[in-house]
């Protein structure tokens, strides 16, 4: 019998995360670039934490990573890994491994993003181990 999935609510937006929820709306996976310095980084947010200002884009990213650090929690009937994936542009981000053996899922394994509906609100990116 396949674990639970939980179900995850719909997240909360304002006007700085505003274009990275739209884009997820149509199965893109956006990140803010600094203008200035050309490095990506992750939360979204209107200033670049590089250059501590407000040129920003956003620019569409591979989905691709490697796990920084996971933690596979197992809870019945939920079983579920939060972790930490370093996407290929640079940032790296919280979120949750999912279609994986929980039980060897583990740091430096390379993963794909997929998305995964919220209640009410748009598709949650999450990652899959990499094909």
């Amino acid at each position: 019998m396949a674990a639970k999935e939980r179900a995850i609510p719909a997240p909360m937006t304002n006007p700085e995360t505003e274009p990275f929820w739209e884009a997820a709306k149509q199965g893109k996976f956006l990140l803010p670039w600094c203008v200035e310095t050309n490095k990506a980084f992750w939360y979204p947010r209107a200033v670049s934490p590089f250059a501590l200002n407000g040129k920003v884009e956003w620019r569409e990213a591979s989905g691709r990573g490697t796990i920084y650090s996971v933690s596979v929690m197992k809870r019945a009937p939920e079983v579920y890994a939060i972790a930490y994936v370093t996407v290929e542009e640079g940032p790296t981000m919280m979120t949750n491994i999912v279609e994986c053996d929980f039980d060897k899922v583990a740091i430096g394994d390379k993963v794909q993003l997929t998305w995964r509906p919220t209640e009410d609100g748009p598709p949650y990116p999450v990652f899959k181990p990499a094909a």
